[in-house]
């Protein structure tokens, strides 16, 4: 079982940058590839990158690719989530899902578990 808890969203002005954080509790983080989702109001959970298990490779969707950064630190079983440049269409709850074999990352379905989501709003 993995306890996944996210924080730092808030409010932001277009252009502005916030960092979300996602702390893991409970089996041996290492063993997780992390992903990051976010759901606008209305819409589906949408992919925004993820960061493998092993050698911290990443990947993200178009939309935020050079604008977010997904990192981590398995020594203190943490991801994070970087987001600069950020837009209005960027204003959503995003969450962290932790999968141990995780084939396509885009789907939520190959995440065992998931955090409660942190809301990100971007004024314009």
């Amino acid at each position: 079982q993995v306890q996944l808890v996210e924080s730092g969203g808030g409010l932001v002005q277009a252009g502005g940058s916030l960092r979300l954080s996602c702390a893991a509790s409970g089996r041996a983080f290492s063993d997780y590839a992390m992903g990051w989702f976010r759901q606008a109001p209305g819409k589906e959970r949408e992919f925004v990158g993820r960061i493998s298990r092993s050698n911290g490779s990443t990947y993200y969707t178009d939309s935020v690719k050079g604008r977010f950064t997904i990192s981590r630190d398995n020594a203190k079983n943490t991801v994070y989530l970087q987001m600069n440049s950020l837009k209005p269409e960027d204003t959503a709850v995003y969450y962290c899902a932790a999968g141990r074999t995780v084939v396509f990352p885009t789907r939520p379905g190959n995440y065992d578990y998931w955090g409660q989501g942190t809301q990100v709003t971007v004024s314009s």
